[in-house]
């Protein structure tokens, strides 16, 4: 087994541990863990030979995680914008793999592409109404993430397309969390755990069809 593999199942088990502390209070410990694994990926994507943008993707991945351990506003943000710029790294990564631009996601893939379409412009009645004074800076995410969405359906459907499908439905059980329910709602646990698997099962998929 190579050093590549042994980080990419290094960086499952880790996450699979992280599973039972999505819910308990912010610690560094705690933040260690849910940084591990994406790093962990990022190095495997470098040391495996895959692209520049798959690995740098994966590493701003996880700053993302990072910045989302902790609680306050400002790491919000740096969170959110760390997120936002692995999905530009990621239209790239896939735009020159398809070497298709990126309104051919409608060409190629037109129900799931007008479907991705819709889901994104539904945020502006359920997610937008409710972030306060984040809307312009979850406005822009909500773009990217779906300009990621289209780039990858530029591919042909396989390990890449539902990986950043995972991706886009942990984000999505993500802003329904924090800005519907709430840490103290009594779904707000068990939809933590599937934001989580959700997401790192798809960034894995990203990293086992692109590396």
């Amino acid at each position: 087994m190579s050093l590549a593999d042994l980080l990419f199942w290094f960086g499952l088990a880790v996450a699979l541990a992280y599973l039972p502390m999505t819910q308990r209070a912010v610690s560094w410990p705690r933040t260690a863990a849910k940084t591990a694994p994406l790093l962990a990926f990022s190095l495997a994507a470098l040391i495996g030979g895959g692209a520049p943008w798959l690995a740098a993707g994966l590493f701003f991945s996880a700053v993302g995680d990072l910045a989302l351990s902790r609680r306050a506003q400002a790491a919000f943000l740096y969170g959110l914008s760390a997120f936002a710029l692995a999905h530009l790294l990621y239209i790239r990564l896939f735009l020159a793999d398809s070497g298709t631009p990126l309104w051919g996601a409608f060409a190629a893939q037109p129900p799931l592409a007008l479907a991705l379409v819709v889901v994104g412009l539904s945020a502006e009645l359920w997610l937008v109404p409710h972030v306060g004074g984040l809307r312009w800076p979850v406005r822009l995410y909500v773009l990217t993430i779906t300009l990621m969405g289209l780039a990858a359906l530029t591919l042909p459907l396989g390990l890449i397309t539902l990986g950043a499908g995972l991706f886009i439905a942990s984000d999505t059980m993500l802003a329904v969390q924090i800005f519907r329910l709430g840490e103290d709602h009594p779904r707000a646990r068990p939809l933590g755990r599937g934001v989580w698997g959700a997401y790192v099962a798809g960034q894995a998929l990203i990293l086992l069809g692109a590396g």
